[in-house]
């Protein structure tokens, strides 16, 4: 299992974009997020902003 965690000002990551989702967790707020597939194979679930979440696509 991976964990959710919000991307940082300074965090970086190499790998591709395996999947895009959204959804309102607390009822009131959409939240985006993105999974990543490392180059070292782990996988990484991370929330984005709208804004850059909107200008990726799978397979980036």
């Amino acid at each position: 299992m991976f964990k959710s965690r919000k991307a940082g000002r300074d965090d970086a990551w190499e790998g591709i974009v395996i999947h895009k989702s959204r959804g309102m967790l607390d009822g009131s707020n959409m939240y985006h997020f993105v999974e990543v597939r490392l180059a070292d194979g782990e996988t990484m679930n991370v929330r984005f902003s709208r804004r850059l979440w909107k200008s990726i696509l799978v397979g980036d």
